[in-house]
């Protein structure tokens, strides 16, 4: 379980970096920044975001889901408010920068978890009384 916290967490750093040099208005100042970032990320999502998603469900129906869009781009600037080194200056970079995160961290955690696999997959692999 720490793993797949820890290759998530990597992921979601990676991806900020990289988002952070394709989206002009998002800035990160150093690797720290994003390490940093990605966590508070991470909390803001698990805490507001959970609770402005069951909130606003039937709007986000209504909308066909792009209610969600706007959401994960706020949640971003929120986050980007309370790191020191992470910035966002327009709704429009936070809006495009959310969707090129998403996928960028979907992408780097498939990837990492392809080169690290889970403790039970290989104690799996190996069979039985080789772990």
């Amino acid at each position: 379980m720490i793993r797949r916290i820890l290759t998530t967490w990597a992921a979601s750093t990676a991806s900020l970096l990289l988002v952070s040099n394709v989206i002009k208005g998002f800035h990160l100042t150093d690797v720290k920044a994003a390490v940093i970032a990605a966590a508070v990320i991470a909390v803001v999502n698990g805490t507001l975001g959970s609770i402005l998603k069951f909130v606003t469900f039937p709007f986000r129906i209504m909308t066909l889901g792009v209610l969600t869009l706007v959401i994960n781009a706020a949640l971003l600037l929120v986050s980007a408010a309370l790191v020191d080194g992470f910035t966002i200056d327009t709704f429009l970079a936070a809006f495009f920068g959310s969707i090129l995160l998403s996928i960028a961290t979907w992408v780097a955690s498939w990837l990492l978890r392809m080169v690290i696999p889970e403790k039970s997959e290989s104690a799996a692999k190996a069979g039985p009384g080789r772990s």
